[in-house]
């Protein structure tokens, strides 16, 4: 059975904040990303080779091994950026129901990544975005801890499942997804909901190097599974999830 696809709605880089302030959502097309984010068109794909060798997810409580994925945090401030000490990854329970109250340990990015300089632009350019949607005009510049997920779904064992915990929230201020490919695979439409209201948004993210920005306390979201077209596919990602002042897990 042939997969309906509908196309992103995309806005233009200028009216990302307003997007995001009024409709707790906005999508960028792979070029406006780069013009967002300070780079050259180009650059958004030089990373993609940073996905080949993602070491598995072994968290997993449905027993799937359709995931794998490196994991490293960051603290940004305007525009100084700094990794801190490679930590577990935490989520609550009311987040996630799946994996919460766990502290998953996941293989650190690597230094080659997480050094470059797009990299760094792309960690100032997402805690701008929050400070500019999410704060009042002149707050005071807040300090974004910025947690970042590579991964890898994979259609291995027949379908791959982006979100296996379903739709849910991140616990988080603001959460990025950046498309890096997709590889011989059908599905992985995006699904957003807002969180007091039915309304809701679906497409699906096919040009590698578009981004979706949300609200994580107005949106739900999840991605659908994907399905293999021919033997073997996948998809790559790279989430960025700013919370203001203190990680998850450090509000203690």
């Amino acid at each position: 059975m042939a997969l309906t696809s509908f196309s992103p709605p995309y806005v233009p880089p200028a009216e990302l904040a307003h997007q995001l302030r009024e409709r707790g959502y906005a999508v960028l097309a792979p070029r406006d990303t780069a013009m967002w984010a300070g780079v050259a068109p180009g650059d958004l794909t030089a990373f993609r080779g940073d996905w080949d060798d993602l070491p598995p997810d072994d968290y997993l409580k449905d027993g799937g091994r359709y995931r794998r994925r490196r994991h490293s945090c960051f603290v940004v401030r305007g525009t100084d950026v700094r990794q801190v000490a490679h930590r577990a990854h935490w989520q609550p329970v009311h987040y996630n129901a799946l994996h919460g109250g766990m502290q998953r340990w996941f293989a650190p990015m690597l230094a080659a990544t997480v050094t470059s300089p797009v990299w760094l632009q792309l960690l100032r350019a997402v805690a701008a975005s929050a400070q500019a949607a999410l704060l009042p005009a002149g707050a005071a510049e807040a300090c974004w801890c910025v947690e970042a997920h590579q991964f890898r779904i994979d259609t291995e064992g027949g379908v791959g499942r982006p979100t296996p915990e379903g739709a849910h929230r991140d616990g988080v201020d603001l959460v990025a997804v950046f498309l890096i490919g997709r590889e011989a695979v059908k599905g992985g439409e995006t699904r957003i909901f807002e969180a007091a209201s039915p309304a809701g948004q679906r497409f699906t993210l096919s040009e590698p190097g578009s981004v979706m920005l949300l609200d994580d306390a107005r949106m739900i979201h999840e991605t659908t599974p994907i399905q293999p077209v021919g033997e073997f596919g996948w998809r790559d990602t790279l989430v960025l999830t700013c919370r203001r002042g203190r990680f998850l897990g450090d509000d203690d």
